[in-house]
């Protein structure tokens, strides 16, 4: 059956059946009209895009028995009875029982076509659903961890195959919640390093125990040092070292620790031997380590050693095409881990993930979308203002700026080209929008 949306009118009244169909095709709505359901025994019912809208009664088999049938094959399809005066409670079992809605004969055509409007929505989104859950379902490898398909993450899975073998310290760079930690752990998988991966928070450590979680202590090297402890530098070693909010660590330490990544030796507190380590450096910061070098905030020598490669985590707002692959498999992960079903996604709730700004990012998308399959409720998340055109708009002219910018480096002469518009007017679009260049570069 073709995606094409369609509308199957099965009456055995031929007055009544040709003037829905012709009253739907009017209104733009692909729609045929039979006389019996036994001419639709061939139709494939899970990948029909449309709707049915049948008569309960019918020669053969009736309209309840047909719907019966449907559901058992496919729940989620919309079915719309004819009924008439005296049917009323038949009808309304039946909606019990699965049907979309039903209207009374006589009816008018602006009835039917309001309520096929609606039925045809909800069935383009449940296909659409389905199809993003057998995207996730076929993804392999990279492409199964760093879900999306727009050419931000697209470019980042590129880029990540391309520098996850080599032995250079990498740079993530991306607000709070954009999942640097994920792509971290990815590039030490593909690193082919047969060491541990080795997370490190640097803004959720104590200073004063930073330098023993750090490089180690021997024992008696200070006040309840009893024991050694190896620190996180020689776990991982001839592994990865995962530096996260790098920004925090204390200028004390990234004295120390430059010095260790310049030499490939640590020493332990209290131990005067220096031991040999290999590991690769990723370090992960939402904030401008080179603004704040030049404050005295933190080392610019560090900075250059550890930003030998940097790859940028787009926030969500600026790939929005990828919410409903995302929100699909956060919540398909959520209904296998509480062996249930995954509920359904009205239109309305759709909206609202497509147009939230998404301060926390991925993050911020699978607390709701765990929340939605607890049953709980998901309509604070959205913001409170209403879209209107005006913010469609910009919305979807800065996703198209960043992404052209993104495709070239951050040159505004080659984007303004492409995009066909003067320099000029594409530097002010930049400026109205808020976009920052020089943060879209992408490493080669």
């Amino acid at each position: 059956m073709s995606e094409k949306q369609q509308v199957i009118v099965i009456e055995d009244d031929e007055d009544v059946c040709f003037g829905c169909v012709q009253t739907l095709k009017l209104e733009g709505i692909d729609a045929i009209g039979v006389d019996a359901v036994e001419k639709l025994q061939s139709l494939d019912v899970r990948e029909f895009h449309g709707v049915i809208v049948t008569d309960i009664w019918l020669p053969g088999m009736s309209g309840l028995d047909y719907l019966q049938q449907l559901m058992g094959d496919d729940p989620e399809l919309p079915v719309i009875l004819i009924t008439g005066h005296g049917n009323i409670e038949t009808a309304v079992q039946a909606m019990r029982d699965g049907a979309y809605d039903f209207i009374e004969k006589p009816f008018k055509p602006e009835q039917l076509v309001a309520v096929i409007h609606r039925a045809l929505d909800k069935r383009q989104l449940v296909m659409k659903v389905r199809s993003l859950r057998h995207q996730l379902n076929q993804s392999k490898g990279l492409e199964s961890r760093i879900i999306g398909g727009s050419d931000a993450i697209v470019q980042l899975r590129k880029t990540i195959k391309q520098v996850a073998p080599l032995p250079t310290n990498i740079m993530l760079l991306g607000e709070t919640g954009t999942g640097k930690d994920l792509v971290a752990n990815c590039l030490h998988e593909l690193s082919g390093r047969s060491g541990e991966f080795v997370p490190l928070n640097c803004g959720g450590l104590p200073e004063s125990l930073f330098e023993s979680e750090v490089f180690g202590h021997e024992p008696g090297a200070f006040s309840g040092a009893t024991k050694r402890r190896i620190g996180k530098i020689e776990y991982a070693n001839k592994g990865t070292l995962f530096l996260d909010e790098i920004e925090s660590m204390p200028m004390q330490m990234q004295v120390k620790f430059l010095r260790v990544l310049q030499d490939q030796k640590v020493e332990r507190l209290g131990d005067n031997q220096p031991r040999s380590v290999d590991f690769r450096t990723v370090a992960a910061t939402k904030a401008n380590l080179a603004e704040m070098a030049e404050r005295g905030e933190f080392r610019a020598d560090l900075n250059f050693r550890l930003n030998v490669v940097t790859l940028i985590i787009p926030p969500l707002r600026e790939r929005r095409e990828d919410i409903p692959l995302l929100f699909a498999k956060f919540t398909q992960e959520m209904s296998e881990r509480l062996a249930s079903p995954v509920p359904e996604v009205d239109s309305q709730l759709m909206h609202k993930l497509m147009t939230h700004e998404w301060p926390g990012n991925v993050r911020e998308l699978r607390n709701v979308a765990e929340r939605f399959v607890l049953g709980l409720n998901v309509a604070d998340f959205a913001n409170e203002r209403e879209y209107n055109l005006d913010d469609y708009i910009a919305s979807f002219e800065k996703t198209l700026i960043i992404d052209e910018l993104r495709r070239h480096d951050g040159n505004i002469s080659q984007s303004a080209q492409v995009l066909g518009i003067p320099k000029t007017t594409l530097y002010s679009r930049i400026r109205k929008l808020g976009i920052e260049p020089r943060k879209l570069k992408i490493p080669d």
